[in-house]
């Protein structure tokens, strides 16, 4: 795990412009990894099923920055950001706002942080290109915007 507290805006560029070996720096607020971090170690006890998905989760809490709230770049995805998708296969735009597991709720475009495309987009950024494996086969998508997430809590627009 890697512990940066960053106040200096010329460091927090210098951290989105390189990469890690397995991909684009992704940043996430403490607060969210220690959410996350205990849901996982609960959730590995009692479903069995999703072991797959929480390994997803776990290499890419294990993969990134952690930023106190307020030093997360302007457009990274967080819990509770509301993010517009392009998927760049179809065509088709998505809106959804990132949640915990027990506040996920499809009909009301709350997608959990544990369904793919919730883990592959925590911790992007606003105009990120990925592609990742879905259930239905892989998923190229693009972050074209980020509202709210951990800047919110600051009075900070993106």
């Amino acid at each position: 795990m890697k512990i940066c507290y960053i106040s200096s805006g010329d460091l927090i560029r210098r951290k989105l412009t390189h990469g890690t070996k397995r991909g684009k720096t992704i940043f996430i607020t403490s607060e969210d990894h220690i959410r996350l971090k205990t849901t996982l170690e609960r959730l590995l006890f009692e479903d069995v099923k999703s072991y797959v998905s929480l390994g997803q989760l776990q290499s890419e809490l294990d993969r990134a920055v952690i930023l106190e709230s307020w030093a997360i770049p302007l457009g990274v995805v967080t819990i509770n950001s509301r993010v517009h998708l392009l998927d760049m296969d179809t065509g088709e735009t998505e809106e959804w706002v990132l949640t915990m597991p027990e506040h996920a709720d499809p009909d009301g475009h709350r997608l959990s942080v544990l369904a793919p495309i919730g883990t592959a987009i925590l911790g992007f950024s606003e105009g990120d290109e990925i592609e990742w494996e879905t259930p239905g086969g892989t998923r190229r998508i693009k972050m074209f915007k980020v509202e709210g997430g951990a800047q919110s809590r600051f009075g900070i627009a993106a």
